[in-house]
Formats: structure tokens, sequence, C-alpha cells
């Protein structure tokens, strides 16, 4: 077993005890993307190998100086390329943003930073982060680990086939519509949405109105996830919400006994599932069971109908937010995705009334989700409608037949953890008959985060599927 091979922990445990330098780290990370990126194209924006190697020289003089460690101290980590990381590019994978450099940390990043980070480079993403799949016209797209001629899923598709090729140990990732989610089932590994506000958004923009979207740990154990997950949480005076601050590392291990989950399947057939899907992720139930829990097939708690006319309605109040000002001059619309434009347009034409009712959509939804978790301690459904498709294919237009009227609606089984902003773990399924990779959502109560890693660390336990199946070197 190489360096790359073992768990964020134990890299950060070997660091700190002298046992395996940040040098000896840093080396096998780049020598291992040198070796493999160029399969996936999962990593973007890397800095110079040298001034890298400086860096973690000087983060073992630290250690030999008698400065505590961090964390993450001396552990090479790519940053999305959503997020600003200060002094590396920030592209956003798009030709109207490419080539800024960033002034400052996020939040999240500065986190990251303080507890002894080495920032590499960035993790391919979506441009704009629209869609889950990971293609842009700067950097083109990434590719399954399993299947090169497929997706990796997005937005954090970068993030997920890093950790699946063994060229990151911990990752981080945003999730709106699934983008830590989707990619972790599509990879082979794991992605967690925290409870909205865990994780402080940053403070430059709009906090109150738009709350849809959360920054998140990737891993390939759970452990792993709540290592990184401690440093990236925590209250923020300037943040207007949020659950009650809380750790996670050490505390995963539980008695699953008479857990009750609830499998929610296609929703009622509300969602078009690709054959396959609901198999496979029903095997990966039998698992919950074998762990003490009590799993009971549901119908649906709420109308599909409703909770997407609520989520596509403040998506598009949310996107027009962020992107409406390139949308109004002309040099920097012509640049925008079609998919950009027809958001900001739907958010555009949305008036008082469309947003209200939405907001009130949500808030049913909420209450009717209380009253689950009051019955259930989770609820399950596939990370994805299909298996990854084609790379070269912007998104899937139909799903076991039915046509598919937007860019996003094969994702729809990710909103009811989404639109209320509950905690959800992206977990591995398993395989396809074509091996082709699938995932579960494991999806808790509002700050029930504890509960859903620890369902998450006990099935990891039990099934292990990245060490399992990693995909071939």
């Amino acid at each position: 077993m190489t360096l790359t091979d073992l768990s964020g922990r134990e890299i950060a445990r070997r660091i700190a005890a002298r046992d395996t330098s940040a040098v000896e780290v840093m080396t096998a990370a780049l020598d291992r993307i040198a070796a493999v990126n160029g399969r996936v194209n999962a990593l973007v924006s890397l800095r110079d190998r040298d001034a890298l190697l400086a860096e973690a020289a000087t983060a073992d003089r630290a250690l030999d100086a008698g400065t505590p460690a961090g964390p993450l101290h001396g552990m090479p980590i790519a940053v999305k390329d959503l997020a600003n990381v200060a002094g590396l590019r920030t592209s956003m994978g798009s030709p109207i943003t490419e080539g800024t450099t960033s002034a400052a940390d996020d939040l999240f990043v500065a986190r990251m930073r303080q507890a002894g980070a080495i920032f590499i480079g960035k993790a391919n993403a979506p441009e704009f982060g629209l869609g889950s799949h990971t293609f842009n016209p700067v950097f083109g797209a990434t590719r399954n680990p399993y299947a090169p001629d497929r997706s990796a899923g997005g937005s954090s598709g970068g993030s997920a086939a890093a950790l699946a090729m063994r060229m990151q140990w911990l990752c981080d990732g945003s999730d709106a519509m699934g983008s830590l989610r989707n990619p972790a089932g599509w990879n082979n590994v794991y992605g967690f949405r925290p409870s909205w506000g865990r994780i402080p958004p940053d403070a430059t923009g709009d906090v109150v109105m738009h709350p849809l979207s959360t920054m998140g740990p990737m891993a390939r154990d759970v452990e792993d996830l709540a290592l990184l997950l401690d440093v990236m949480a925590g209250p923020d005076p300037r943040a207007p919400f949020g659950p009650a601050p809380e750790r996670f590392a050490g505390r995963l291990d539980a008695d699953l006994k008479g857990r009750r989950i609830a499998w929610a399947a296609d929703w009622g057939g509300a969602y078009p599932m690709e054959e396959g899907v609901l198999a496979l992720c029903e095997a990966a139930l039998d698992t919950f069971s074998d762990l003490g829990c009590e799993v009971e097939t549901i119908a649906p708690p709420f109308p599909a109908d409703d909770l997407w006319e609520s989520w596509t309605t403040l998506r598009a109040f949310s996107v027009l937010g962020r992107l409406g000002p390139l949308y109004d001059r002309s040099e920097t619309r012509a640049q925008l995705r079609d998919v950009a434009v027809w958001e900001v347009e739907k958010g555009l034409a949305l008036t008082p009334r469309d947003i209200l009712r939405a907001s009130t959509l949500r808030s049913r939804w909420h209450a009717a989700a209380a009253e689950l978790f009051a019955r259930y301690d989770a609820l399950i459904l596939p990370t994805a409608q299909c298996f990854p498709f084609p790379v070269e294919q912007p998104h899937p237009t139909r799903i076991a037949g039915r046509g598919l009227d937007t860019y996003h609606r094969w994702m729809e089984c990710v909103i009811p953890a989404s639109l209320a902003g509950l905690p959800a773990l992206g977990a591995p399924a398993g395989f396809s008959p074509e091996d082709l990779p699938m995932g579960i959502q494991i999806i808790g109560p509002y700050g029930g985060d504890l509960g859903v890693l620890q369902l998450g660390a006990a099935y990891h336990g039990a099934t292990g599927w990245p060490d399992r199946r990693p995909p071939e070197a």
C-alpha cells in the first residue's frame, strides 16, 4: 500500500508524528497526479512543483521547531474551482472569469489554510457550477475514473474523480442540486452536504434570500469526512442561519440497532429511473438491515410537482442574483452557456407572487419533513436517476422512455434534501453489470448531521466500497 492509498486521517497522523514528512506526502501526491490526472482531467490550475515542495519543507521545519500541528498540517489539497484561494486562479470554468487571481480566501478556505493545508491547485467544475456534469470551455470535461468515456458527475466532479484516482486524500465540494452527492455516487466515494448554515456561506454576497447551496467535505471514508467537516464548519457572526455548533470526529461509532430508515425509491413513480438504479440501491439497503436498522418503503411524503416548482423557481431566483450582472452586459452575455441564460431569463420573468408561492411550498415541505423525521431517523434515495452518461453529452434528455424537459430534471431526486437544507450523505451503492458506479443518499433531519454520519460510517465499515473497488491504476 502506498501513501496515496492511505486515509486522510492516517496521513495527518503520520505528518504530525513525524513518521512521514510533508515533503514525502507532497511528492507522493504530485507524482500520482502526474501519472493519472491526464486520464480523467480532474485537477486544474496546478501550481509549480518546486514551490509546493518548498511549502511542504516549511511545514516540516515548523514541526521540527515545536509548532503545534493543525488537523491538516502539510496536507496537499486542491480546492473546487468555484471557490477563492488567495493567489490562485479562479476560473469557475468560464472564459469570462478565466485568468482571475483571487485576492483573498473564502471563509472555509481560510479555515483549511489555518488548519495547515497546502493548496496545490483547483478541482475542475462545470461553468459557474451549473449542471451535474463537469465540463467547461476552459479546461474541458472531467472523465469518470471507472469509465473514461462517461461523465464524472458534478458539479464537484473534479473533486470526486481526484479522490477516486488517489490524487487527493480530502477534498471540498459544494452542493445546491446534488453537487456533492451525485459525483460521490458516480465515483465510488463519499460527499456530505451538511445542514444548511453549518458551514457558513461567504459573507460577500446575499446569505438570507438564497440559502440553497452549501459547502461540504468529500473523502474515501466517512471518518475522513468528519475530519474535514470539523475544519470547515463553525459559526460566523456574519451568517444569519445555522444549527448549533458541533464536532464530529471521533463520534461516529454507534450502535444502529432500532434506527428506522425510510426508503423513498422513485418517489411513487414521479422520478424516472434508468433500469438497474433502484435494484442496486435496494441491495445497498440490505446492509442497513444487517446492521440492525428497520428499513421501510414509504409513500411520497410530499408532492413531487410542488417540490419541483419551488426548487426551480428559487434556483432561477438565485442564479439571477449570481449571474444577472453578466447577463446585463452584452459582451459577457454572449459568453454565457445556454443553460445559464435560460436560468437568468427564468429568474427575470418571476413575479413577487411566484417567489412567495415557491417559498410557501418550501415551508410546507420543511414542516412535512419534520413530521417524517419524527417517525424515521433517515430517508434514503438514489444519488441520481441514471448511471454515468457519455462524457460528450451535455445532459440526459430521456430516462426510462420519459423525456426530460430541463438540463437538470435527471437530478430531481436530490431536491428533497436541498430544498429544506437537510444533511445528506452521498455514499457508494455498488456497480451496474456494465461496471458503472451508483450511490445512495442518506438524508437526516435538519441539524441531525451526526446521526447521518454515524449511519454512513457503519455502512462504510460493512461495505468498504472505495477500497474494495478502486479504479484501474
